[in-house]
């Protein structure tokens, strides 16, 4: 079972959102670059804007993260970068407000 902790944050080195995954043995942190959310947002992705985002639409995240976990899809330090085709792949997904 994938365990998502509330630890949602900006990194401003990788000007991403970053939280964590737990499954098993497996410690990991998702990233989300400003350029995901440019995508989504009709506004500027400002970090306040695109941690809000990421909060609204946290469940969308989670479930492209597992996804990505499944197919063993890890960037090369083992860790996860979400894409807009990764968030987009979801049906529902549409325009943030």
């Amino acid at each position: 079972m994938f365990s998502f902790p509330d630890d949602a944050r900006w990194n401003d080195g990788a000007a991403a959102v970053e939280f964590s995954v737990e499954i098993g043995e497996y410690r990991g942190v998702v990233r989300i670059r400003r350029q995901v959310f440019q995508g989504l947002l009709e506004q500027r992705p400002t970090p306040e804007r695109c941690l809000e985002a990421f909060h609204l639409c946290r469940s969308k995240f989670e479930r492209a993260t597992e996804a990505k976990l499944r197919a063993r899809a890890l960037s090369a330090d083992g860790n996860i970068e979400l894409t807009l085709r990764d968030f987009r792949r979801d049906s529902s997904a549409a325009r943030l407000g």
